[in-house]
């Protein structure tokens, strides 16, 4: 009976009388064999791992009788399979998916079992009594029992000439046939992650300890290895080593070859005869990595001052060349909008045809309501229009506080017809964390791609590995300001690339240079609108002063008109120092007067009863228009209330047309504002003076307690009182008001240049201040801890002026004028313990209000 056919990268050995052994006379009956072999005998999981030895070979090494020999039989697995770390290479749990591979297997040909049944001739009288397959180095060691009068020697030959006259190729080997050694030596069965090399290490180890070993020499050695394959080197232990054991290196052609020497011969013991010595040398051979020489490479890293700056403007040319051309399409794709879905004809149909199901534009009662505000604002955007069309180098400023239509009366309404306009946000790039983020955010807000600025922290990285290891600064990194500049730069370019994109050598001008053409031509620049300039001043300077220093370049090269939009007055400072000889263009922006405000509300209700009297939906329609219009005598009170700010006007405009009337919505609209105020500026721990917040919960308490009983304060007479001039957590008063101001609490109102009065920040804020100052425990709660810091302040004058006291009363020798100096003192703290009184008096009267109300 024929054994079952196996199929694998690996199988398992049959067990027999002694361990896990395969017993090739039953199993693989051939004719050609003698009829005197033992039946087979069941399989067994363990023995069938490939890369370890058998449970009885823990030590490594196969044991054999004296007429037992090892036969070495390569190229039965491929060698790749041998590095791979894959889970059924596991000895713990690779056995039973292999022993499914062979059982299920049909493939008897390709069974290694069945390779090395084919390999050992018909007419060799031996026993096959154990295979122990090794994976890794592609092949099996094969034990057999030969009969007394035949050497080992013998079958070796006889099994070569027959391998030579019949070669049996593999699948994966068709150059090479399976070959066949005798094991002269002990083989290691090692489980250790070492690979087959073409290159062999040979140590010279004593037979037995204690006894002496002897260095061979090449030609011993090459006699020994040379029948094995061809040997390519042979390098000897060099002579001044003190390393030991002694050892030499062996390289073959063919790593196979190397495999077989190591396979058969470690362990081998060199006898005298042969040069091994008078007690013998025994050989430990292992696998040994081969250094290549590498001379260009060796050139380039031992002269790193030359190859890195070679290197850097290497990589510098490449990027120009091939990036450079690909942002600068981008940019210009970006500013002239020529991709855009919106500009495509047959998008643009499309939105006309669904635009009464889909809401594919501005609502019909905010643009309504816009329009009186244009109206109102008419000459602005006229005048606007006309310093485009004029040459002079300067910048166009448009400010105004949040939610007074900056922008969109610049982006819809002077540049409605611009072709080339580039919108910057200041907002998005300031408040990026940490400079990839910064650079990722300019560089799209200018349409610069592809970026990479995750790049940067890795360049940085690698500057300053090979500084500190070669002492040369590489260049690979650069800065955040060098990294703003270039993106700015690359945007400059493109702007006026697009400039010229229409010029015609037909035109009487075509003569003229780039820059006499631009300045007789300032309706063909494009417009660069910079939008929340000047944000947030504090730490982001050198963002602004980018900004600004490029927007000054393109102004004095006629490449660009440049529109700031910002909220804060002091935006003189940051563009003075680009253009410090110029006076800019300004355009200030307010609240809406009464009357536009009225016309904007009314616009927006009268528009949304157009559309829905239009719609479709008859009963929408008719709920719609049953919304009646409101009480004139209400909305201009409340419109009083309110005040003239556009995006305030239109939340009321969105309640009143959800039905509430005009006190209603405004009464909800001073609440949400009362309810951010306590929450930003009054609850505690939410205000600090740790560098982000420079005002204390007590100095923006002080502030709106006073602004709700007055519409202005005094500028330095709030900076002179106690809770501003003595503060205990923002000592400094003037940074505590710019940070409120910055913040959009109050408002500072300047006059010839100097800080003047103090206002809300917004009209609606002034009755949110009397909504708050109005709630009594809230009140009394805020004062509680602006008095409790009072008492701290005058106790902490008290203290030093205690201290004082002490020092001159222990003057051995008191001078006459002390007198005075100690008068001064009693009277000071005379002073300080009157406040304490009052202050201890009013402490007494809110912490009884605190307990009685809710």
């Amino acid at each position: 009976m024929l054994a079952t056919r196996q199929i694998g990268l690996g199988f398992r050995s049959l067990s027999g009388s002694r361990t896990s052994a395969l017993n090739l006379k039953g199993t693989y009956r051939s004719p050609r064999l003698p009829a005197a072999w033992t039946p087979p005998i069941q399989l067994t999981r363990r023995a069938w791992n490939s890369s370890v030895a058998p449970e009885d070979k823990k030590d490594g090494h196969i044991e054999t009788a004296s007429n037992e020999s090892i036969l070495w039989v390569d190229n039965l697995f491929p060698l790749r399979l041998a590095g791979l770390q894959l889970p059924w290479r596991n000895p713990e749990n690779d056995v039973s998916g292999l022993m499914k591979r062979f059982e299920n297997s049909s493939l008897g040909a390709m069974d290694p079992a069945n390779i090395v049944k084919r390999a050992l001739p018909s007419d060799v009288p031996l026993r096959v009594t154990e295979i122990i397959p090794r994976v890794k180095d592609g092949g099996a060691f094969v034990k057999f029992v030969h009969p007394p009068g035949v050497t080992a020697n013998e079958v070796e030959g006889k099994v070569s000439k027959f391998l030579a006259e019949k070669p049996i190729k593999r699948f994966f080997s068709p150059l090479r046939g399976v070959q066949a050694g005798l094991v002269k030596g002990v083989p290691w069965l090692e489980d250790l992650q070492r690979y087959p090399k073409v290159r062999l290490r040979i140590e010279f180890v004593p037979k037995n300890p204690g006894e002496e070993a002897v260095e061979l020499s090449q030609e011993t050695l090459y006699s020994i290895f040379r029948r094995y394959g061809s040997i390519s080197e042979i390098i000897s232990q060099p002579w001044d080593s003190k390393v030991l054991p002694k050892y030499a290196y062996i390289d073959f052609s063919f790593m196979r070859d190397a495999i077989m020497a190591r396979n058969c011969l470690h362990g081998f013991v060199v006898s005298e005869e042969l040069g091994g010595g008078k007690f013998g040398t025994k050989f430990r051979i292992s696998y040994e990595r081969r250094t290549k020489p590498h001379r260009i490479w060796d050139w380039i890293t031992n002269h790193p001052r030359i190859v890195i700056p070679v290197l850097v403007a290497l990589l510098t040319g490449v990027t120009v060349v091939v990036f450079d051309p690909i942002r600068s399409f981008f940019v210009k794709a970006h500013v002239s909008r020529k991709y855009r879905l919106s500009n495509n004809r047959l998008y643009r149909w499309l939105r006309q045809q669904t635009s009464d199901m889909f809401a594919f534009r501005r609502g019909g009662a905010e643009q309504a309501g816009l329009n009186a505000v244009w109206s109102h604002r008419k000459d602005i955007i006229e005048q606007i229009q006309a310093w485009l069309m004029e040459t002079a180098e300067t910048f166009i400023v448009v400010q105004g506080p949040r939610g007074s239509g900056k922008k969109e009366l610049v982006l819809e309404q002077a540049l409605k017809d611009r072709e080339n306009v580039l919108v910057i946000d200041c907002k998005e790039i300031v408040e990026a964390r940490g400079e990839s983020a910064i650079i990722k955010k300019m560089a799209s807000e200018v349409g610069y791609r592809p970026i990479f600025s995750w790049a940067n922290s890795m360049s940085s990285m690698v500057d300053l590995a090979i500084q500190s290891t070669t002492g040369v600064k590489a260049g690979f990194s650069e800065t955040l300001d060098s990294q703003l500049q270039k993106i700015l730069q690359a945007a400059a370019s493109a702007l006026q690339t697009l400039d010229l994109e229409g010029r015609s050598k037909n035109d009487a001008d075509a003569s003229l240079p780039t820059d006499a053409y631009l300045e007789a031509h300032p309706e063909k620049r494009a417009v660069v609108v910079i939008d929340n300039f000047v944000y947030n001043s504090e730490g982001s300077t050198l963002i602004y002063d980018r900004v600004a220093e490029w927007a000054a370049a393109l102004v004095q090269s006629d490449v660009a008109h440049v529109i700031f939009l910002t909220n804060d007055s002091s935006y003189t400072k940051a563009l003075s120092k680009s253009l410090p000889d110029r006076v800019f263009r300004h355009v200030a922006l307010g609240d809406l007067s009464p009357d536009v405000a009225r016309g904007f509300i009314l616009g927006h209700l009268t528009a949304e009863q157009k559309t829905d009297n239009q719609s479709n939906d008859d009963e929408a329609a008719e709920k719609q228009s049953l919304i009646p219009m409101p009480d004139m005598a209400e909305l201009d009170a409340c419109i009083g209330t309110l005040g003239g700010r556009l995006t305030d006007l239109e939340y009321l405009a969105r309640r009143i047309k959800t039905g509430q009337t005009p006190k209603q919505a405004v009464a909800e609209i001073t609440e949400q504002s009362a309810s951010e105020i306590l929450k930003m500026f009054l609850l505690p721990g939410k205000v600090t003076s740790d560098g982000e917040h420079k005002w204390s919960m007590e100095q923006a308490w002080y502030l709106v307690n006073q602004l709700s009983k007055n519409d202005a304060l005094r500028y330095n007479e709030v900076l002179l009182s106690d809770t501003f001039s003595s503060s205990l957590t923002a000592p400094d008063g003037e940074s505590a008001l710019e940070g409120l101001a910055n913040a959009e609490l109050i408002t500072v109102r300047s006059h010839a240049g100097r800080p003047r009065s103090i206002t809300v920040g917004k009209p609606v804020y002034q009755a949110a201040f009397q909504q708050l100052a109005a709630d009594k425990v809230l009140s009394a709660k805020m004062e509680l801890a602006r008095l409790k810091e009072l008492v701290k302040i005058e106790g902490g004058n008290i203290d030093k002026a205690e201290k004082e006291l002490v020092l001159l009363g222990s003057l051995p020798n008191q001078p006459w004028g002390i007198r005075d100096r100690v008068q001064y003192l009693v009277t000071k703290i005379d002073g300080a313990q009157t406040k304490i009184f009052g202050y201890e008096g009013e402490i007494s009267k809110l912490k009884k209000v605190i307990s009685t109300q809710y």
